[in-house]
Parts: structure tokens; C-alpha cells; sequence
């Protein structure tokens, strides 16, 4: 059966989670090195996290959303992916950031308020961060839509959380995708909770995925913390948008069942709305080592080779945290810079009154305060 055309509440699984393959499933074909590669990536972006966390803790990074556990559905998805397809981000992709070419120091300088970190190379197809819930899903669609009328076969893979389901932009999003027939793959990163509201408050559909049916096409649920099931369908929803079969749209939605083990950002408290033994039974499903374990029954890995990998992570990121607080950091002027090409005249009031702030009591002060 392919992992597209079927029922929306037969979740897709290749892992069980002690990392062995289930009967009958369809293991993905990915060499040993691209199997070692995600491994690797989907440990640095939690190690990654980790630092994060602290550095925020610290007062040395600004507020922060942690993606601890969701590194499975991040990196495989991506590795889905082929160069020239784009992917438009939430604020919590890190992973598929880096995947796809953003440096680390970038990521921390965006979460330190420098506008640097906001920059994206040109050869880097990723568009922008998107804070604001589902306000992304639009402009990935609309995007994917002017790609089809140039007559590209690009890919358009739109990230977003099951608290984004809720907002209009979702299912205008979708409902515009269905009608005109977009290139664009929709994986909603269902991690169970929208901040503190559990996704059973949210809707009274059995699965996100079902809600693709409204529009005309396909939805898909996935096992989001089974790397290999999540590569899979993403592959196919890739291939589908590029080249639909006979009365297929090209359109695809994708549920990835995970859990964030953390909070929602570093501003946020879970212990108040989430019991301690809900996050230890999402624990055991936990992606890094349900591979590794795979990996290492298949003798790709073992103690050598997972050492050595930790050893340059631990290098790559001590060496992204150094590079990026070196950078000078941005002046509080710089906070109304960058919002318009022009600026307009009331975000020059505001400019001109926080100067004048500073001109009567030092920066100094206003830190202290």
C-alpha cells in the first residue's frame, strides 16, 4: 500500500520503538553514509538544543523554542527533500535549517536579536521564520502556485505545529492549494500540545490529517518520531507534488504524531498544564535512539563510531556558540531598522522617543531596570 493513498487513521510506522523494523513494512532505500548522516544531524540538533536552553537560562540568548524530540520528523523529513524544492519554516525547524545549509551561529543569532541571523543565502532555499501561528502556510502555497505557472517541478514543504490547524490561514492555505492544484507538502508537526492547550481541545476530528479530505486531497498520518516512516512519506508527498499520477492532486497533508519533551519556549512553564509521567511515557519512543539502535543491529554503528560523533558535535557547536557571540551585538535602535524597507512615521515616533529614553538615563540604567 503506498503511504499516501490511505486511510488517515492508519498511522504510518517502519520502527517499533526499540528501533526493529516491523513485519511488513517498507523500509525507505537509504545507503548506510545518508543513514549515519541523519544519526548524526538528529544528535547535533539535540545537543544543539540543549546548549540553547542554557544559554537562554544564562541571559546570554534571548527567548528560545526548544525542539528536543521532534529532531526525527525534522531531519528525515528534510533529507526528503531535493535541492532546488523549498521549505517554509515555523520558528522551532532548526533541524530542517540546518539540513538544509543554515549554519548554527545563524539560528543563535537569530534567537539573540541580531538581524543577521534573519539573512538566508541565495543558494539556500529556505524561506523566513515564521513566529506568528500559520501565517507561513499562505506564502508557501502562493509560492508553490507561482513555481507550477513558471513550469518548475519544485517541491514546497510547509512546517507548522497542530496549534496552526486552528488559525484561518490553515485551511485557507489548504483550500487554495486544493483548487489550484499546488506542489505543496504540509507537515504538521503534532507535538500534542498548542502551548498549553492537548490537541483533544482543538478539534473533534479523530486525526489532523482527515482535515486534507475537505480540500480535495490527500492527508497522511506518521509515526513522527520513526525517522525512517517519516522519511518515506515525505519522500512520496515530495514525488506526488511533483509528478501526479492520473486524478491525483498534487497537494499533500502530513500528521506527524510526536511530542515536544521540553516546553513550548524557554518563556514557558509545561509543568503546569502536563504531568511528569506523560513526558517519561513519550520519552520511550524517543527518535535518537530508536535509530541508533537500528544502526547498530545492522553493525553501521557502535561504541567508536558514536563517540566519534559525539566528539565533533560537541566542537561544532562550542564552535557556533563562540562564533556567534563574538559578533557585536545589535543596537537598540536596530529593533525598528529592519520591520519596513521605509520607515514609516509612527515607527519613527517610537524610535525617536526610545532615544530619547537613553539620551536621559543611560543604557546602563534602562539595563539595570
Amino acid at each position: 500500500m503506498s503511504t499516501i493513498q490511505r486511510d488517515p487513521r492508519d498511522r504510518v510506522q517502519v520502527l517499533d520503538e526499540a528501533g526493529r523494523v516491523l513485519e511488513d513494512a517498507d523500509v525507505p532505500d537509504l545507503s548506510e553514509a545518508k543513514l549515519v548522516e541523519m544519526y548524526e544531524q538528529m544528535r547535533l540538533a539535540r545537543r544543539f538544543d540543549e546548549r540553547a536552553v542554557s544559554l537562554q537560562r544564562q541571559g546570554r540568548m534571548g527567548t528560545f523554542p526548544p525542539l528536543s524530540g521532534q529532531e526525527g520528523s525534522q531531519i528525515a523529513s528534510a533529507h526528503a527533500l531535493e535541492e532546488d524544492d523549498w521549505v517554509f519554516p515555523s520558528y522551532r525547524e532548526h533541524g530542517v535549517g540546518l539540513v538544509r545549509g543554515l549554519s548554527l551561529e545563524r539560528t543563535l543569532l537569530y534567537w539573540m536579536g541580531h538581524e543577521q541571523g534573519s539573512y538566508v543565502p541565495e543558494d539556500v532555499n529556505v524561506f523566513s521564520v515564521a513566529v506568528p501561528i500559520a501565517t507561513q502556510i499562505p506564502h508557501a502555497v502562493g509560492a508553490a502556485w507561482a513555481s507550477r505557472l513558471r513550469g518548475e517541478r519544485n517541491a514546497f514543504l510547509c512546517y507548522f505545529g497542530d496549534g496552526a490547524t486552528s488559525e484561518g490561514d490553515f485551511h485557507e492555505g489548504l483550500n487554495f492549494a486544493g483548487v489550484f492544484d499546488t506542489p505543496t507538502v504540509f507537515f504538521c508537526n503534532n507535538n500534542q500540545w498548542a502551548i498549553s492547550v492537548p490537541r483533544e481541545r482543538q478539534t473533534a476530528s479523530a486525526t489532523l490529517a482527515q482535515k486534507a479530505s475537505a480540500y480535495g486531497f490527500e492527508g497522511v498520518q506518521v509515526d513522527g518520531m520513526d525517522p525512517l516512516a517519516v522519511y518515506k512519506v515525505t519522500r512520496d508527498a515530495v514525488e506526488k507534488a511533483r509528478d501526479p499520477g492520473a486524478g491525483e492532486l498534487r497537494p499533500t497533508l502530513i500528521e506527524a504524531v510526536q511530542y515536544r519533551f521540553g516546553a513550548h519556549t524557554t518563556a514557558d512553564d509545561p509543568s503546569v498544564y502536563r504531568d511528569a509521567d506523560e513526558v517519561e511515557r513519550w520519552k520511550q519512543k524517543d527518535p535518537i535512539p530508536r535509530l541508533e539502535n537500528y544502526l547498530r543491529r545492522r553493525d553501521v554503528l557502535d561504541d567508536g563510531r558514536v563517540d566519534a560523533i559525539e566528539d565533533r558535535i560537541e566542537d561544532r557547536v562550542a564552535e557556533a556558540i563562540e562564533t556567534a557571540e563574538a559578533s557585536t551585538r545589535p543596537e537598540p535602535d536596530e529593533i525598528f531598522a529592519h520591520v519596513y524597507e521605509g520607515m514609516p512615521k509612527r515607527l519613527r515616533r517610537q524610535l525617536e522617543y526610545v532615544e530619547s529614553i537613553r539620551d536621559r538615563h543611560g543604557d546602563d540604567a534602562l539595563l539595570e531596570g
